[in-house]
């Protein structure tokens, strides 16, 4: 008799409590005896997440009062330390998701299953009519330091960025401020090589090799600290552009104050000019209220209507366009309630088309390992407006860490 897909989704759902399960108990065992023989250290999280998603225009196929989707997700990360200067780490992440959304809309699974590196470590493991469950390696390097160098092969993240919302710095994997459930954000393929020449100052280069010339990158930065501050300068070629770009951070009287820019210079006749900065600055009161704003300036968007955005399937952002507006504004105000309860309010504006973001946050610590989070982001603006097409999402999160 032929298992329905309901038994396939208990049995998927089963084997993952299973491999978590083994996780911890992996994690209770005493910590000395793997410090000092394997060396090894295991770690990761299991999460809930349901999404409720209104749009803002009717989409063909679906209900658009009842959009949802449950993604249960799974995090092991690993790491071997195989001598004093070999360091081994694989990380990768598993999500069941399953709803209407997966159901009604097949070609989500697409959307999801994409991995852009020079080895192709994503893959669906299993599937079904309205569900799926999909694996991807986003960590697997080995790390080598001696001395003053440093270098590390495999997939990485190569973090150039400066700004918490705006990188215009991080040529080699951007991340969407939208995507707030991915707090590792994501990892390339590449070769960095990094030499400390003094305490606060060290040089860099990084390859990023790719099948595809468009997603390739090699560059080099610099960093040092002068009169209190931090200072960076990078320059190579990311894709079809040449770049240069430079950023700092410091304080002004206890604020933050953060920035970076970088030039796009086309090295192909597909590929057009742009200047792309952002600068923010933050600060937390006695009484923890902490307050964010920035400012983010791309050369190549749009003063008028800067329809185009889609935070729910993914769009392959790019630091040379972090937004299809010329300007954009961030503002975000969060303060611990109790203890254990955190509230917060983040929203970005466009000001030449009036579009605006809204996101409020409710945090709350059940345990020391155990977090709950509701969220919602939430677009409004006139029609072929940056935000005014997208709608309304609200989201719910159980976060279990081991």
């Amino acid at each position: 008799m032929k298992m329905s897909q309901f038994e396939n989704l208990k049995i998927v759902i089963q084997k993952w409590l299973f491999v978590s399960f083994l996780g911890v108990i992996y994690t209770a065992l005493p910590v000395q005896s793997y410090s000092q023989e394997s060396k090894v250290s295991l770690n990761g999280y299991v999460k809930e997440l349901y999404m409720f998603y209104s749009p803002e225009t009717p989409i063909p196929g679906f209900d658009v009062n009842n959009l949802g989707m449950d993604i249960v997700h799974n995090r092991i990360n690993f790491k071997w330390y195989t001598s004093s200067k070999f360091t081994t780490v694989v990380e990768m992440r598993n999500r069941l998701m399953f709803g209407n959304l997966v159901k009604d809309y097949p070609a989500y699974q697409s959307t999801v299953n994409v991995d852009n590196g020079l080895v192709n470590l994503s893959w669906i493991t299993a599937s079904g009519t309205g569900w799926f469950v999909h694996s991807m390696f986003d960590r697997a390097y080995v790390d080598y330091t001696s001395g003053k160098w440093q270098i590390r092969t495999g997939r990485q993240r190569v973090n150039w960025g400066i700004n918490f919302v705006w990188n215009p710095n991080d040529i080699f994997n951007t991340f969407s401020y939208f995507d707030f459930d991915y707090e590792e954000r994501p990892g390339t393929d590449a070769v960095r090589v990094q030499y400390y020449t003094g305490v606060t100052s060290s040089a860099e280069l990084v390859y990023k090799p790719n099948r595809n010339s468009a997603r390739s990158a090699i560059a080099g930065m610099y960093k040092f600290t002068r009169w209190d501050y931090d200072f960076q300068f990078l320059g190579g070629q990311a894709g079809n552009d040449w770049v240069l770009g430079g950023g700092w951070s410091g304080d002004i009287y206890g604020a933050g104050f953060r920035g970076e820019v970088t030039h796009f210079e086309p090295r192909v006749n597909s590929s057009v000019r742009a200047t792309v900065a952002s600068v923010s600055a933050d600060y937390t009161f006695k009484n923890s209220l902490y307050i964010h704003t920035s400012f983010l300036y791309s050369s190549n968007g749009k003063t008028g209507p800067a329809g185009g955005m889609n935070v729910l399937f993914n769009p392959d952002m790019s630091a040379k366009q972090l937004s299809f507006a010329r300007y954009s504004l961030f503002g975000q105000i969060s303060k611990p309630i109790t203890p254990l309860f955190t509230g917060s309010f983040s929203g970005i504006v466009n000001p030449s088309d009036g579009s605006f973001y809204f996101g409020p946050a409710l945090t709350y610590s059940l345990l020391n390992n155990l977090e709950l989070m509701l969220t919602g982001q939430l677009f409004f603006g006139d029609a072929g407006t940056e935000f005014g097409d997208i709608g309304q999402i609200a989201f719910g999160r159980l976060k279990w860490s081991f």
